[in-house]
């Protein structure tokens, strides 16, 4: 099910360009355009779900182990040493696009970010260079 107004159900369909960097039946990863740090990937599922209180207990741990999929990934082949997992649940806790997400902000020991972070759009030639390493 999707929602034709959800700009993350307009990726999934394709309607959307995105850096897909991983997929399973339930689950969509691609990186955030507005990147907090090298690496930065959203984790979606498949089905439409609003936010934290309105996904299915399936979806929600679909999307938690790849959420921890892709943390793995990024220390592996980013070099990370740690990773935020970030879920914003409603308009005042900072959700911006409502379909349930987690951010994977891959985390640098001399990385200056500090959360919440001021998203800005990130340079594409750079996000497709590391989406590269993360497939």
């Amino acid at each position: 099910m999707a929602d034709q107004e959800c700009i993350f159900c307009r990726i999934l369909t394709g309607e959307l360009p995105s850096e897909r960097v991983d997929e399973d039946e339930r689950t969509v990863s691609f990186m955030d355009i507005s990147p907090a740090t090298a690496g930065h990937a959203l984790v979606i599922p498949r089905a439409h779900a609003r936010n934290l209180l309105e996904i299915s207990a399936e979806d929600l741990s679909a999307v938690a182990l790849a959420a921890q999929r892709l943390a793995r990934r990024v220390c592996e082949r980013l070099g990370a040493d740690g990773v935020n997992l970030i879920n914003s649940c409603g308009q005042h806790a900072w959700q911006t696009v409502f379909h349930f997400h987690v951010h994977v902000i891959p985390r640098y020991a001399d990385d200056p970010l500090r959360l919440p972070w001021t998203p800005r759009p990130g340079d594409p030639q750079e996000i497709a260079r590391v989406a590269q390493r993360l497939r």
